[in-house]
Formats: structure tokens, C-alpha cells, sequence
């Protein structure tokens, strides 16, 4: 069979959903590829890198009749009435908002793979264009926010003063906002992030940010990793914790998504509350916008001086990366659909990955029950398949929910877990006063039975305790491995007294050093050690 690669038609489109590696991949699938002239130079990949992956190059027409076409956006018109019967298409649909597309293929007898429709499993992960779409984008998006922030995302520390990392709050803790979350954290942002699944919270401090906890804003766990619908009680302490983090903020980044609309998250109040020179970056421009002043496509600037973007073509801006990302995708799933690995693509819808993002199925030719041409016969008009059947993603048994608590109940249970929560509280606290009573009479008893030479060494010993407490406690992590060569420094003085008293008469004299010269070499060694491996992250082989 063979696979059309074409040129992505759209304006402004830079993207190709192919590259030369992946177009290895598919030749190695037993794959004829041919790939339309000039397809990828909007993504710097040239005609004789194709053709040395093995792809053929060919015009239009050879390209939109070919047995198997992967693109990146949805065929126009024109392109439509090249595509064959029995035909298969792979590309991002909108099958959800274009019904219109999927009765035109459906009319054509073509079966259409939406990529934008591929199920939220983890088996799917490696097909899942939203996700590489979603995951460009959140970088992308910081890496425009700092282009329009006049200041530096890092706090810098100089001798004329110091300045404060830029404040960034992101909200939502999907695939975009994570990386948006990491990309900021990795320029030296002070970030800070909401969502509204609480399961997303360990997600979030694991790239580094602060989850912001908001009372009675937080769903309870999901079963299936989505955000449900939020109460009116939810909704109202969410948009309060969105106008209290945006006020503070200098960066904000919005990622809400519901299945193509954007529910409003930063209203024209909240921007008005930003400061001057604020940027907000709204990566759900493409279905209408979180913030209020937002203009999918365009840059806005309000009467405030907040900065704007409503780009939605930020997967674009890095066309080369994304363009082998998706390409991967596509590859996958062309894997997944040759499990032969004989050039013939074999669609099993009894896969629920596959059944997911099948949006429309060819007529079966008649007397052949494979899928691929059309028999011979007249064209006949395909099967809509959308939209697809549930996909259970949920662990949980299939049947009826378990009814939860009542509000009696909660109450009650609410209550008695406080009374037990007060009750481990003072617990702790008898425990602590107890043992602080003995200590002190410990040292007491000690310091009037020791000679007064003890009490000097003792009473330096407890204040150096202190002291070294404070210190250490209040450095910064950034400083922790200067800290531990100051450290090594500390324990060498103290090895060398150790060794000194090793031949001491005194029996006790000479366990203790012992003891102190044994610890002293840990730390000492360790130290190196770490500081060797902490130093050799930051050297580049010659």
C-alpha cells in the first residue's frame, strides 16, 4: 500500500506529518511513501532528505490518491475530491464540531483516523497527538511570555542589589500545563499552579511549583483522571482564588480545554487587577479563550498594560521539533495498524484505541473481507462512526455507583476525626513535656556532678549546637553544596583533633576520638564525593 505525505494547505500551517526519520519507519513497515513536493520547507526538511529515507516525491493528485493519507489538519474541498473510495485518512478531524467533514467522507467511502480522538488510555499514550500538541505549546508558551515580560525570570543577586524571579501562576496541571510549569521553573520563575483534581497537586510540586490548596475549590479524587463539571459552590471559590493569584502574579498562563471550549477562568476584573506590563498567555485561544480580552490569533495589549497572546499556532513556531514529534505518532500508529509489517494496513475494531479514533468506515468490497479497495464495484457511501462507544479507564468494577455519605454523616465523621485529630495533638504534647522535664533534669544533675572545666566545654558545645542549627536551617537550598565544602573544612579540623587524641591514656578519651575521627572521614569523603558528582552535571565533554 502506499502512504501520501502532502503539503499542508492551511495559512500559516508549518508543520508536515512526516519527517525523513519517520519516513524510514514506514518504509520499514513495507510501506510505499510518497511525499508531495516542497511538503516539509516550512519545517527546514528538504525534498532530498525524503527521498534519501526512501520516500518518492510526486504532485498533489499522487499524493491525495494514495491507499493511506497522513496529514496534519483536515483535507479542504478540493482535496476531498481526490481522496478515493476505500481510502484511509489520518489526521486531525474536530470530529466533535465538524459533522459536516465526517458525512463528506462518510459520502466518499473513506475511512478517517482522528487523531485528535485517540482514546486517553495509557496504551494510546504513544499515539496521542494532544498530548505532543499540548506538551509543545505549554513550553512554547513561556518561552513567548518571557519575549513580552520586561524583567528577568530569575532573581539575580548583584552587587548594585538584587532583583526577585518573575511570579508565575499557571492554571491547570494537564500535559501543556506541566510543561509550561517545568520550562518556567527551569528559567528561575517563583510558579505557583491550580487545579481543580487534587490528584494533580503531586504533579505539580513534583516539576517544582507550588499547588495552590484552595478551600472548597477542589474536587475529590477522579476515577478516571478528568475534571467533572464543578458546583456552583466550587466554581465560586475557584474564580476567588483565580482573582487572588493573578493579582500577584506576573505571568499567568491558562490551559483550560474542554472538548474544544474554553470556560472563562480570568475575567476582565482580574486583568484589570494585574500590574502593568503583566503578561498572560491563553493556550485554549483556539476555543474562544480563558481570559476575557482575549483574541484568538492576535496579541492584545489592554488600557492596563497587560500583554495578551491568543496565538494558536504555537506548536508551529517550532516546526522541525513538533513535525517529528507527530510524525511519531502517526508512525506508531501506522505500527499498531501493520501488525504484519507487510505494507498492508489490517483496522481491528474490536481495539478500543482503534474503535476510538475511527470516525468514519469504508463499505467492505464486495467478496473481500480485508480492508483496502473498493472491489471493483460503484462507490458506496461509508458509515459515520462517531461518536465512539465509552472507554472504561477506570479500575473501578462496571455497575452502580456506591451511594455516597450523607451530609448528617459527613458532618458527624468530620467531627469525630477532629476530636481524634485533638486528641494525638495533646498526646504529643504530654509526651513532649515529659521528656523535656527529664532532659532538663539530666542536665542539671550533669553540670553539678562535672568538674567546672566540663561546664566551659559543655556550655560552648550547646551554643555551637545552636548556633550551626540556625545556620543550616536558614541557608538556601541554591547554597547547600557551598555549605557542605564549609562543612568538609569543619570536619578535617575536627579529624585532625580526633587523630591527635588517639593515643591519649584515658580510655574514654580515645573511644571518642575514635568515634569522632570515624565520622569525620565520612563526612569528609562523602562531601568530595557529592560535590564531585554535583560538578561533573555542569561540565560539557570537550
Amino acid at each position: 500500500m502506499r502512504i501520501g505525505v502532502p503539503r499542508e494547505s492551511r495559512e500559516g500551517q508549518r508543520l508536515v506529518a512526516a519527517t525523513p526519520a519517520t519516513v524510514t519507519r514506514l518504509c520499514r513497515l513495507g510501506y510505499d511513501v510518497v511525499v508531495e513536493h516542497d511538503a516539509g520547507t516550512a519545517a527546514h526538511l528538504t525534498d532530498t532528505a525524503y527521498t534519501e529515507a526512501g520516500a518518492t516525491l510526486g504532485d498533489a493528485t499522487q499524493v491525495w490518491t494514495s491507499d493511506v493519507v497522513v496529514a496534519v489538519d483536515a483535507p479542504g474541498p478540493g482535496q476531498l475530491d481526490l481522496l478515493r473510495p476505500g481510502a484511509v485518512l489520518v489526521a486531525q478531524l474536530a470530529p466533535a464540531t465538524r459533522p459536516d467533514l465526517l458525512e463528506a467522507l462518510a459520502d466518499r467511502g473513506v475511512t478517517a483516523l482522528a487523531l485528535d480522538a485517540v482514546p486517553r488510555i495509557s496504551r494510546a499514550q504513544a499515539l496521542d497527538t494532544l498530548s505532543t500538541m499540548s506538551n509543545v505549546a505549554g513550553y512554547r508558551a513561556v518561552i513567548e511570555a518571557a519575549a513580552e515580560y520586561q524583567g528577568m525570570f530569575a532573581g539575580q543577586v548583584t552587587a548594585a542589589g538584587k532583583t526577585p524571579p518573575a511570579k508565575v501562576f499557571v492554571i491547570g496541571g494537564g500535559v501543556a500545563g506541566l510543561a509550561a510549569i517545568g520550562t518556567a521553573v527551569s528559567l528561575g520563575a517563583d510558579v505557583r499552579a491550580f487545579d481543580v483534581r487534587p490528584e494533580a497537586g503531586e504533579q505539580i510540586e513534583s516539576m517544582g511549583a507550588t499547588f495552590v490548596q484552595a478551600q472548597g475549590a477542589q474536587q475529590e479524587v477522579s476515577t478516571d483522571g478528568y475534571a467533572r463539571e464543578l458546583t456552583g459552590e466550587q466554581e465560586a471559590a475557584t474564580m476567588r482564588t483565580y482573582a487572588q493569584e493573578t493579582a500577584r502574579a506576573d505571568i499567568v498562563i491558562t490551559t483550560a480545554l474542554v472538548r474544544g471550549r474554553a470556560p472563562r477562568t480570568v475575567t476582565a476584573e482580574m486583568v484589570a487587577a494585574m500590574r502593568p506590563g503583566s503578561v498572560i498567555v491563553d493556550l485554549a485561544a483556539s476555543g474562544g479563550g480563558n481570559a476575557e480580552p482575549t483574541v484568538p490569533g492576535e496579541r492584545v495589549v489592554t488600557d492596563g498594560g497587560v500583554v495578551v497572546l491568543g496565538y494558536t499556532d504555537l506548536p508551529g513556531r517550532m516546526p522541525a521539533q513538533t513535525s517529528q514529534l507527530y510524525g511519531t505518532n502517526i508512525a506508531n500508529l501506522l505500527a499498531l495498524l501493520t501488525p504484519g509489517e507487510d505494507g498492508v494496513l489490517a483496522l481491528d475494531l474490536d481495539d478500543p484505541v482503534q474503535r476510538g479514533m475511527t470516525v468514519t468506515l469504508a463499505p467492505a468490497p464486495a467478496g473481500d473481507g480485508r480492508h483496502g479497495g473498493d472491489g471493483g464495484g460503484a462507490a458506496r457511501r461509508g458509515e459515520v462512526l462517531w461518536p465512539p462507544p465509552p472507554v472504561h479507564v477506570s479500575a473501578t468494577p462496571a455497575g452502580a455507583a456506591p451511594a455516597g455519605p450523607t451530609p448528617a454523616q459527613q458532618e458527624a465523621a468530620a467531627r469525630t476525626a477532629s476530636r481524634d485529630e485533638a486528641a494525638r495533638a495533646r498526646l504529643r504534647r504530654q509526651r513532649l513535656a515529659v521528656g523535656g522535664a527529664l532532659g532538663a533534669v539530666l542536665v542539671v544533675l550533669a553540670l553539678t556532678l562535672s568538674p567546672a572545666s566540663f561546664v566551659g566545654h559543655f556550655t560552648v558545645f550547646t551554643l555551637a549546637v545552636i548556633v550551626g542549627f540556625y545556620v543550616i536551617s536558614n541557608v538556601s537550598h541554591s547554597l547547600h553544596t557551598p555549605l557542605m565544602a564549609q562543612t568538609n573544612a569543619i570536619s578535617g579540623i575536627i579529624l585532625v583533633g580526633a587523630l591527635l587524641q588517639l593515643g591519649n591514656e584515658n580510655l574514654v578519651v580515645t573511644v571518642l576520638a575514635l568515634l569522632a575521627a570515624s565520622v569525620a572521614s565520612i563526612n569528609i569523603f562523602g562531601g568530595f564525593l557529592v560535590s564531585r558528582r554535583m560538578i561533573a552535571m555542569f561540565r560539557k565533554d570537550v
